[in-house]
């Protein structure tokens, strides 16, 4: 028999990516990591080995968010070992376009990552939630969502719904002991930015002068997912080294 103790449970969707996988290693020290990924398994498996070898617990798993029938088979497999308490919604993608040059395609699938994600994996564990009376649901969302960015009129669409359903949602759960907030980063440093922004852009753009690090938006993840966060709920709370928001 294992001598390790049993821990709640954190689902992190997208947590393979840089952002996710910080999010997951810092979870890892409170709870039992559930690392999601969209189709390559072996890199959610390989963010749960670096989590075991560090003396954490974590499992993977891989599923299409904007798909509601696998999402919905996957998550009943999960729920059978009992509830997810922490969720975090941190699975999206862009896909840039002008809004005039956009297609009904690039449209769609940024909003059905996204939005849809959000519905189809949220609503499943909110139940299971409250009959625990206790759960923490957090969604990653972009200072896109806030300021707009040139480009993005998709992707900020659906981080900026995620603001509203999570601020709706958090009235409908308060009493239950169940939080719902949403971060919002800037310019973090990782593969996305690194493709949109050089060094010069960041120290114009951000009064830090730089990136942040995805460690430090897993600290504020971290916390909200934390006892000492129950009295905030319906909060978007930006990370973003001091631009206007």
């Amino acid at each position: 028999m294992s001598n390790q103790p049993v821990l709640k449970r954190a689902l992190v969707t997208g947590g393979s990516g840089d952002i996710g996988s910080a999010i997951c290693a810092r979870l890892a020290s409170q709870y039992h990591v559930i690392v999601h990924a969209n189709s390559r398994l072996d890199r959610a498996e390989a963010v749960v080995s670096q989590i075991v070898a560090a003396g954490g617990q974590a499992s993977a798993v891989a599923f299409d968010v904007s798909d509601a029938q696998a999402t919905s088979a996957s998550l009943e497999a999960l729920l059978e070992q009992g509830p997810i308490q922490v969720l975090v919604n941190n699975a999206g993608i862009h896909d840039d376009a002008v809004f005039p040059g956009m297609s009904p395609d690039q449209w769609r699938r940024v909003i059905d990552v996204s939005l849809h994600g959000f519905f189809n994996v949220t609503q499943p564990l909110s139940m299971p939630m409250i009959r625990t009376r206790w759960g923490r649901i957090i969604s990653v969302s972009s200072i896109a969502a806030v300021l707009g960015n040139r480009g993005q009129v998709n992707y900020a669409a659906a981080k900026a719904a995620l603001h509203g359903a999570s601020k709706s949602l958090s009235l409908e759960l308060a009493s239950r002991g169940i939080t719902v907030n949403v971060v919002a980063p800037g310019i973090i440093q990782g593969r996305m930015a690194e493709g949109s922004f050089d060094p010069a852009a960041i120290a114009q753009m951000v009064p830090m002068k730089r990136a942040g690090q995805p460690s430090e938006v897993a600290e504020l993840v971290g916390f909200l997912a934390s006892d000492a966060a129950a009295y905030i709920s319906g909060q978007v709370i930006s990370i973003n080294g001091g631009m206007p928001s």
